[in-house]
């Protein structure tokens, strides 16, 4: 019978060591907790944590609101091998408080970072998943965000890539939004999210007028994966698949890209270029269209290796 610790709510270092990696079935990203998801995007048996929950290493904020705590802050690192190219890695675990970033969880992610420059992976992968700052911890949770960032663009610019890969039920929001947009490449689900504001946030602060944030439908189209790959945001698009998830990040490894002035200069040429072509859009539809997609409608059914030919001379084809 599979143990689980009842204040992490996370399957324990043991269960990781002795689970089978590669079943041959379909597994849904979304659906597996973080240790399962470094079990099966890893090479079998390869996984070391790093500042497990064995080590009760949790967050000093929570006992003192009366919150429950984790053993390892919601957070999981360590390090491993991907097609026995050793790698470092970081999941974070959606079913804790959102996956929200905290003071422990922060400095957990800047530790992994701060190792690959000690150990030089082929690469740094984090699987995201986090409604951002945990507001419980607030200001803590706002300096660990900056931290993170700071110690990504470090390993970013010693040569070392960073791959986010993104495809939990809680999407990639707020601070952790930021960091993904950091990173060398990212990897998303056709039903992952990825934003700075959540939808309820944007509600809250503007109107239903403005976004409804239960129009799920409409929250898809604006944040989820198909979007932001149509965007330029995500480099690749897959389906809610561990061997997809893992394909395509075996096939990064190694795949920094340059971190440079002239780089961040064309980023924000190309966000200015965003707004003066899309800025009077009211839904991604007529983006979508301004894309040239010749049936905007049709993109929320199609299936990811569609998208990834949608916008090539021959994308017409498929519509």
């Amino acid at each position: 019978m599979t143990h689980r610790d009842p204040i992490a709510g996370l399957a324990t270092h043991e269960e990781v060591k002795s689970s089978p990696t590669r079943s041959g079935a379909r597994l849904s990203f979304a659906e597996l907790s973080a240790r399962e998801r470094v079990a099966h995007l890893l090479d079998a048996a390869s996984f070391t944590e790093i500042l497990g929950p064995a080590q009760r290493v949790v967050s000093p904020h929570l006992a003192l609101l009366g919150v429950p705590f984790s053993f390892d802050d919601g957070v999981v690192i360590g390090s491993g091998t991907l097609n026995a190219r050793p790698v470092l890695i970081a999941a974070q675990e959606g079913e804790f408080m959102g996956g929200g970033v905290g003071e422990v969880h922060g400095a957990k992610l800047v530790g992994i970072l701060r190792r690959a420059l000690q150990t030089r992976p082929a690469a740094v992968l984090v699987l995201a998943e986090s409604g951002g700052v945990r507001l419980h911890e607030a200001n803590a949770g706002l300096i660990a965000v900056s931290e993170v960032m700071r110690a990504l663009l470090d390993v970013r610019a010693a040569g070392i890539p960073v791959v986010m890969l993104i495809g939990g039920a809680n999407g990639c929001f707020g601070g952790m939004g930021l960091i993904a947009r950091c990173a060398d490449h990212i990897v998303m689900s056709d039903t992952a999210r990825m934003s700075m504001s959540g939808p309820e946030v944007i509600e809250s602060s503007h109107g239903v007028e403005e976004f409804d944030s239960r129009d799920r439908a409409l929250v898809w189209r604006t944040t989820g994966g198909k979007h932001r790959y149509l965007m330029g945001d995500c480099d690749r698009l897959v389906e809610d698949d561990m061997d997809a998830f893992r394909a395509a990040a075996t096939a990064l490894l190694g795949d920094s890209k340059a971190l440079t002035l002239q780089g961040l200069l064309a980023e924000h040429a190309m966000l200015t270029e965003r707004i003066a072509r899309f800025g009077d859009c009211h839904d991604a539809l007529e983006i979508w269209q301004r894309l040239g997609v010749a049936h905007p409608e049709r993109v929320t059914d199609m299936e990811a290796e569609q998208m990834q030919h949608l916008l090539t001379d021959n994308a017409m084809e498929l519509l």
